[in-house]
C-alpha cells in the first residue's frame, strides 16, 4: 500500500500533512531540545530505564548541544498516542514498541517481536546485517519518521492467569490483555483481547476487568505488583521472544539535524537497546526467584496449548501477505531467522547442554 493510500485510510488522518507545519524548534543555552513522548509512565521499570538512557547518552554525547526532554505517558499525550504525535509534529521523537502501531501498518510488528519470532540477538543480525534497519526506514518514509531500535525486554513471559490453561479451550471468554500479534493470535482462540499500556494494567486486574496479563518479565511484572492479584505464572512465553523498542523522530526534525548528530541519536540507540536487555536479563532471573518463594505457581503450557498457539501465530502472520511491502518485511524476517537458527543450533546447541551438565 502506498503512502496515500496510509495517510487516508489510518488513524492518522492529516497528521502526516501538519507535520509540514512544525513549529519552530525549541533551542536552550546555544543548543536544540527534543521533546520526546514516550508510551511509559514515568519509573515503570525496564521501559522508562530505556527511554532515560537514550536522553543520557545523546545530552552527553552531544556535548549539551541536544538535550533530549522526556515527556512521559500522559504527561503531553496518551500512551498510545506517541505515534500520532510524532508523525504530526506535536512532539520530535517518541519512545515506544513499534506493535501498538500495527494499526498503521501490520509491518511495524516485527519491529518489536511476533509470535514464535526472533530472539534479541536474532534481531540485532537482521537489523543492521539482513535489511531490518532499511525496511524500518521504508516505513518511516511512509509516516514521515526516522526509527531505530532503542531498547529491548529480552524474552517476555507467558503471562498471568487466575487459573492454570490446560487445554486450548481455556482461553475461551478469557479477558486478556496482550498487544500486537500475540493478541491477534489470543483473540483466534476465543479470548477477549485488549490493548492496555503499561500503566493501566494492575487497575484492570485489580478491578476485575481483566483475567489475566501478559507484560515485560518477571522483574517488571514484580513491580507493576501482578503477584498480588493473579497468582499463576508462565515463565516461558509464545509471543515475545524477544521485544524490541524504539525511538522515532519526526523526519523533518531529523533531517535538521547535522549528520553528527544524527549519528548520535542512532548510536544512542543502539546503545540504549543492548543496555536495556542485559538489564532485564540480568533482573528477571532474581525476581523470578523471588517470584516463587513468594508463592507464585510456576506452569509451563501443555503441548496442545503450544501446538494451538503456533497454528494460529502461523495464520495470524500470514494474514497480511498481499500487502506488498508487509510481504517484503515478513519474507526477509523470516530467512533471516532460518539461517541464524541453522548456525546457532549447531554453534550453542550442543554447548550450552554441555556447560549446564559440567557446570552441574
Amino acid at each position: 500500500m502506498d503512502r496515500r493510500s496510509f495517510l487516508k485510510n489510518s488513524a492518522l488522518g492529516g497528521g502526516a500533512a501538519a507535520a509540514a507545519g512544525l513549529a519552530a524548534p525549541a533551542y536552550a543555552q546555544g543548543g536544540r531540545t527534543l521533546t520526546m513522548v514516550t508510551s511509559w509512565p514515568r519509573g515503570m521499570a525496564g521501559v522508562h530505564d530505556a527511554a532515560e538512557r537514550f536522553k543520557a547518552s545523546v545530552d552527553t554525547m552531544s556535548g549539551g548541544a541536544l538535550t533530549v526532554d522526556i515527556k512521559s505517558a500522559g504527561e503531553l499525550v496518551g500512551a498510545l498516542e506517541v505515534f500520532d504525535a510524532v508523525t504530526a509534529g506535536q512532539a520530535d521523537m517518541y519512545h515506544s514498541a513499534d506493535y501498538y502501531y500495527i494499526g498503521q501498518h501490520p509491518a511495524y510488528a516485527f519491529f518489536t517481536a511476533v509470535p514464535f519470532g526472533m530472539t534479541p540477538q536474532e534481531t540485532l543480525n537482521w537489523y543492521y546485517h539482513g535489511g531490518g534497519i532499511e525496511f524500518h526506514d521504508e516505513l518511516g518514509q511512509i509516516f514521515g519518521l526516522k526509527s531505530f531500535l532503542a531498547g529491548n525486554t529480552g524474552p517476555q513471559s507467558g503471562g498471568w492467569f487466575a487459573k492454570p490453561i490446560m487445554k486450548p479451550e481455556d482461553f475461551q471468554g478469557l479477558r486478556y490483555r496482550m498487544p500486537g500479534q500475540g493478541g491477534q493470535v489470543l483473540s483466534m482462540l476465543g479470548a477477549s483481547v485488549q490493548t492496555l499500556p503499561g500503566g493501566e494494567i494492575f487497575q484492570a486486574l485489580s478491578s476485575g476487568a481483566l483475567d489475566g496479563t501478559d507484560w515485560l518479565g518477571p522483574w517488571a511484572d514484580e513491580k507493576a505488583g501482578f503477584q498480588e492479584v493473579v497468582n499463576v505464572y508462565y515463565p516461558a512465553g509464545f509471543q515475545e521472544p524477544g521485544a524490541a523498542l524504539s525511538v522515532a523522530t519526526n523526519r523533518q526534525v531529523f533531517e535538521e539535524l547535522d549528520p553528527a548528530h544524527q549519528k548520535i541519536i542512532e548510536t544512542a540507540a543502539l546503545e540504549s537497546h543492548q543496555w536495556s536487555l542485559a538489564q532485564f536479563l540480568h533482573n528477571n532471573a532474581l525476581a523470578l526467584k523471588r517470584l516463587e518463594a513468594a508463592g507464585v505457581q510456576l506452569e509451563t503450557f501443555p503441548e496442545s496449548v503450544w501446538d494451538a498457539l503456533g497454528a494460529a501465530s502461523k495464520e495470524v502472520r500470514e494474514a497480511n501477505l498481499d500487502d506488498e511491502l508487509y510481504k517484503r518485511v515478513h519474507d526477509s524476517y523470516l530467512a533471516s531467522l532460518r539461517s541464524d537458527t541453522s548456525w546457532l543450533g549447531l554453534a550453542l546447541g550442543d554447548y550450552r547442554t554441555q556447560r549446564d551438565r559440567v557446570l552441574g
